[in-house]
């Protein structure tokens, strides 16, 4: 069994107890995601299968959509409403929430947050916070592509947004906390896109339990051009043969054989198209 599966994770699993499942039920050893959501988030979790796990990175790599609620005048550790309690102020009226919520569609240097899997020097961050060290949390360049504050309150607000890789909602709100001069936690977090793939497409896990669901083909969720091939040239794909570069393009494309499988994935060097992964 050789795909791609869209799991509709529920809150309260980590994204590996959503692998571990799908391996149980589906009795597959080769499963792997591609982007890990936190226990308390749900939506989009996108997990490979067999020969689709060679794909992992480049899904990892994918744009996200998420919808996230936010609470004002509260600071934790984890930047959430499930870490401990740092601080708690009072709310001024008329916070200039949604001009500031606005003002984050940009690219900026993000600190990664304490709580989080991201190693410095060989050790988890969330290691050092759980035994108490201090460590300088790195920072990466992140883009908020499009943001839109969908309601508010005095104290809290919900927005959508679509952001690039390696990006935290959580830091997000954080930042966006900062700016309005009060602190502020995440109390929900759903995704509901990751690159070419939406929360309607996805399954839950009772859904894929009973047998439910549909296996999406790797071409399916790339968005690369699709090349058919004639015979001649699927032999030397078939075996890794650079090609020239006859399709213009730009950064990596997929070829199929006359029947619609997929031959591999090829990438553009010089003039040349390389392969990348073979299927």
């Amino acid at each position: 069994m050789d795909g791609v599966l869209v799991v509709n994770k529920e809150k309260g699993m980590t994204s590996f107890d959503v692998v571990n499942k799908i391996s149980r039920i589906l009795e597959m050893r080769k499963v792997g995601h591609t982007g890990t959501l936190d226990p308390m988030a749900e939506g989009v979790l996108i997990v490979c299968l067999g020969k689709a796990t060679k794909i992992v990175e480049l899904l990892t790599a994918e744009d996200k959509e998420y919808i996230a609620d936010a609470k004002l005048g509260i600071d934790t550790d984890t930047y959430d409403s499930e870490g401990t309690i740092l601080k708690e102020v009072e709310v001024p009226d008329n916070l200039p929430i949604e001009e500031v919520v606005n003002s984050y569609q940009k690219t900026y240097l993000q600190e990664v947050p304490i709580y989080s899997a991201v190693k410095v020097n060989g050790k988890k961050l969330y290691e050092y916070a759980r035994e108490g060290k201090q460590v300088e949390c790195p920072k990466r360049e992140v883009t908020i592509k499009e943001i839109e504050l969908l309601s508010k309150t005095k104290d809290s607000f919900k927005f959508r947004v679509h952001v690039t890789k390696g990006c935290y909602i959580r830091s997000l709100i954080h930042d966006i906390g900062n700016t309005l001069g009060v602190p502020a936690i995440m109390t929900s977090l759903t995704r509901t896109k990751q690159g070419t793939v939406s929360i309607e497409e996805a399954y839950t896990l009772e859904e894929i339990q009973k047998g439910n669901y549909h296996l999406y083909k790797v071409e399916e969720v790339l968005d690369y051009p699709k090349i058919i091939v004639s015979k001649e040239l699927e032999f030397k794909i078939k075996n890794g043969v650079r090609v020239p570069n006859e399709w213009n393009v730009k950064e990596k494309c997929m070829f199929l054989n006359e029947e619609n499988n997929l031959l591999g994935i090829y990438e553009v060097e010089n003039q040349e198209l390389k392969v990348w992964k073979n299927f």
